[in-house]
């Protein structure tokens, strides 16, 4: 990376802690680069890590995403309600089961679903519902759990942006759902590319186990002391590569560095912009989160954009509202509130490169670009 290159410049990049290329380069030395015991090391570290019995690695988190639908008995016929509000991965992977995506809208404060409207959305062919941790921040969906429960609705969470942060006392994954992760170049805790999900049972974890290798149940070890194994049933190529999972471990022992250093510059930003008129920080709970984004909400969202990339600022936009693109028009709905956060949102310069003082260069810019202190 090149050290003279503004950090306002990349809206995100990956963070590296230093023992990363050590670690695949013993991967690489030893010759197995498949799923191996590097990958199940990974899993247990990060069930560790999160108090819970069984983590499940995979390739991304769209492949968790589709596999713990699939492990919750998802398919065609069956609708699972989901914000619009989320990058279409989350669409993509009830679609790749045959289902049928119900959207509603978020909350404009946090740009998370809230129980009300999952509630609302409901229907006989409700099988699941999918909140989308939108930004790190924990949903809390307790007040209508007896509901999902009595008809046989499984909680699947997105908990892509998610990785560390906490929902009441327990983190993330820890609280009795589906919960599935990416590992992606720019998240929390990066892989290079992968993903997890904690099931909610033994069972559950066996079916992801078989679904990412193919329908095969044997391990590596138990495969090359055989002449022959078994495939039970349907199966993706959906399995964590050793080499990404080495890159994992590495990660987490630098995980509360991480941790720390990312609440602080999200409360950074939050100071620099306090009065700024016309600009709304979108709140992640920072005192329980691990935030992942930085976004906020501006008039003439178009405008400003233009004139932040023009300033040099790498912002984004996190994300095009699903129920809009021409992939998913069948099942497209009136959501005003997301309509309206689809031309408002603005993601800002976020990641574990940047400075205090790039927070602060990025707040003046954006003050400018809405017009503050004209």
């Amino acid at each position: 990376m090149n050290s003279s290159t503004p950090e306002y410049r990349r809206n995100a990049t990956p963070f590296l802690h230093g023992q990363e290329a050590e670690a695949v380069a013993r991967v690489l030395a030893a010759g197995q680069y498949g799923h191996t015991e590097v990958t199940e090391e990974f899993e247990r570290k990060v069930a560790a890590f999160l108090g819970v019995p069984d983590a499940v690695a995979v390739t991304s988190g769209t492949a968790a995403m589709h596999t713990a639908l699939l492990a919750a008995g998802i398919g065609a016929g069956h609708e699972v309600v989901v914000p619009s509000l989320t990058f279409c991965a989350t669409i993509q992977a009830i679609l790749a089961c045959g289902a049928a995506p119900r959207f509603i809208e978020v909350a404009p404060h946090t740009l998370c679903v809230e129980p009300d409207a999952v509630a609302e959305a409901i229907t006989p062919a409700t099988r699941a519902v999918m909140p989308v941790l939108f930004g790190g921040r924990a949903i809390d969906l307790s007040g209508i759990r007896s509901t999902l429960d009595r008809q046989g609705i499984a909680v699947i969470e997105d908990a892509a942006h998610a990785f560390g942060s906490y929902s009441g006392p327990a983190r993330v994954g820890g609280t009795g759902h589906l919960t599935c992760f990416s590992f992606g170049p720019v998240k929390n805790l990066t892989c290079g590319q992968g993903g997890m999900v904690v099931p909610r049972t033994p069972e559950e974890a066996a079916t992801i186990r078989r679904l990412r290798l193919l329908g095969v149940v044997a391990s590596q070890a138990e495969r090359q002391a055989a002449t022959t194994y078994r495939v039970e049933g349907f199966g993706l190529r959906y399995q964590l590569s050793s080499i990404n999972a080495a890159i994992g471990l590495a990660q987490l022992p630098g995980f509360k560095t991480a941790e720390v250093k990312r609440q602080r510059l999200w409360r950074a930003y939050r100071t620099a912009l306090h009065g700024a008129k016309g600009v709304t920080l979108v709140d992640v709970d920072v005192d329980h989160t691990v935030p992942h984004l930085c976004v906020v909400r501006v008039a003439d969202r178009e405008v400003v954009f233009r004139r932040m990339l023009a300033a040099g600022i790498a912002v984004g936009v996190h994300y095009p509202p699903n129920h809009l693109q021409p992939a998913f028009a069948q099942w497209r709905r009136s959501l005003p509130v997301t309509e309206q956060l689809g031309r408002e949102i603005l993601s800002l310069p976020f990641h574990q490169h940047m400075t205090k003082d790039d927070i602060h260069h990025v707040a003046a810019t954006l003050k400018r670009a809405t017009g503050n202190g004209r």
